[in-house]
């Protein structure tokens, strides 16, 4: 019996400096009440998102933090995204108030996408209650700006109204040109131009080597006095058709019928010459660049296999062939 109170004694006096070791490390870091801005990144683990926290001395210890997170199974509920955290609060608070969410959110938007999709996947990233209203304000402030929204990563608060983030996407779009519109202006072609070619190369190519090729290819159809003979051109047309009443979870670039490539519109460019009137999507610095920069070759045509593999050809004929070997 002794010997139980002796090892009991012992457990609680462990148990009792565990405890005060504890509480020490999640006091606050300091009595400094001034919010710190705190960015979480995409991808950080919640090891790497504690040592961050200590680093900016916003909380003790970056042991105490991982330990608390994951015995309390909570690291899934920290999302990336620009928080405003105080160094005066403690542990607890801090942890409530990451898993309360961000105050801003990383919203990334890929290359091609159209006006129509970005405001989609930004009310569904910024998780807006009203997604159809919100939607509906972002065509609005959109209007007449598709290809000039730059596609990229930024942080957006939740009550970020759509006309600002146009604002701060078409503001991207004029500084990722800038360095450009010395080599745009010694061009044969307006900047316009340029994005609506830009445009449709996004749509049309799967990696950045096949981009100046397939600019090559285009503007040298253009100069010829060619249609361009796009799908893009026509997936633009079917999916602003199809889209139009339910936007949302719609194909906005669906797989095409051969009757599709007759459609009246001045975007088939199987039956007009020239370039739309304006840009399909918004591209990203590579399809831009590719415009500028193309690259000759003795090509006429391409096509992609069902793997998404690039087949070029010189005449009509060897097309064909390509079409009957990867296509049928």
């Amino acid at each position: 019996m002794k010997k139980f109170f002796f090892f009991l004694l012992i457990f609680l006096v462990i148990f009792f400096f565990l405890y005060l070791w504890w509480v020490s490390l999640a006091k606050p870091a300091s009595s400094d009440q001034v919010k710190k801005r705190f960015v979480i990144k995409k991808g950080l683990t919640t090891a790497q998102i504690s040592k961050k926290l200590e680093e900016e001395n916003i909380i003790r210890s970056s042991f105490a933090f991982k330990f608390y997170v994951q015995f309390r199974g909570l690291s899934d509920k920290i999302k990336a995204g620009e928080y405003n955290l105080s160094p005066s609060d403690n542990l607890y608070e801090i942890v409530h108030n990451l898993i309360k969410g961000p105050d801003l959110i990383w919203v990334t938007l890929p290359e091609g996408l159209r006006i129509e999709e970005m405001g989609i996947k930004l009310a569904k990233d910024l998780e807006v209650q009203d997604k159809k209203a919100f939607y509906k304000e972002f065509l609005k402030a959109s209007a007449g700006k598709e290809g000039y929204l730059f596609p990229d990563t930024y942080l957006f608060s939740r009550e970020t109204l759509p006309s600002n983030i146009v604002s701060i996407l078409y503001d991207n779009f004029k500084r990722k040109i800038s360095p450009f519109e010395a080599d745009i202006s010694k061009s044969n072609l307006s900047l316009k131009e340029v994005v609506i070619l830009a445009s449709i190369i996004e749509r049309e190519t799967r990696t950045e080597e096949e981009r100046p090729i397939v600019a090559g290819i285009l503007l040298k159809r253009l100069k010829a006095g060619w249609p361009l003979q796009t799908d893009a051109t026509v997936q633009y047309i079917v999916g602003s058709r199809n889209c139009k009443e339910e936007p949302f979870d719609c194909k906005w670039w669906p797989l095409l019928a051969k009757s599709d490539l007759g459609v009246e519109s001045k975007f088939n460019t199987y039956k007009i010459k020239g370039l739309p009137p304006s840009p399909i999507a918004n591209a990203g610095i590579s399809s831009i660049k590719s415009v500028i920069y193309p690259k000759e070759t003795s090509y006429w045509f391409y096509l992609h296999d069902k793997d998404g593999k690039i087949y070029y050809a010189t005449s009509l004929e060897e097309h064909q062939q390509n079409i009957n070997l990867y296509l049928k």
